[in-house]
């Protein structure tokens, strides 16, 4: 399961004026850990932000699906409900989520959650739906943790366990 973390970072940026201004942003990433949610700001924001930047705070976010579409910048937080039955109760019981999803308009992330979750077996509500402050999202890629990796004759486990079944 993804674990995204809510992460705020603070610099000093030029406005039309030619003022430095110092401002605070938020980012959401996808990463195992705080460290390595730190590393991953670190290297992403570091060639988008000139000059000195820090990282000040960062939190697990309770965001449990990201939704990008390419026609858009603005992120939306979107609260979905659904009830599901208690496997050992049998009784109904609410569930909440939160997904974001880039819309230009809260009407437009609105479809684009219902189109992004209509294969869901259970119906859905989307009771609130927010703009939200998150200016980018940094969703985990796995190319980069292969050139981590160092040289080596690595093989996928589901590839060994193959070899030592036959």
């Amino acid at each position: 399961m993804r674990t995204w973390f809510l992460c705020k970072v603070k610099y000093a940026k030029e406005n039309e004026q030619g003022l430095l201004k110092n401002i605070s942003e938020q980012y959401l990433v996808d990463a195992i850990s705080f460290t390595e949610a730190e590393a991953i700001l670190y290297d992403r924001l570091a060639s988008q932000i000139r000059g000195d930047f820090q990282v000040t705070g960062i939190s697990k976010s309770n965001i449990v699906d990201v939704f990008f579409y390419e026609d858009a910048d603005v992120w939306h937080k979107c609260k979905i409900s659904y009830m599901v039955a208690d496997g050992e109760s049998g009784k109904e019981k609410k569930v909440t989520q939160y997904m974001i999803v880039t819309a230009a308009d809260v009407k437009e992330a609105y479809d684009r959650i219902q189109e992004s979750l209509g294969n869901m077996l259970v119906s859905f509500r989307v009771p609130d739906i927010v703009e939200s402050p998150i200016i980018e999202v940094f969703p985990y890629e796995r190319d980069e943790v292969a050139e981590q990796l160092p040289e080596g004759n690595f093989r996928p486990v589901s590839e060994v366990t193959q070899q030592d079944e036959e």
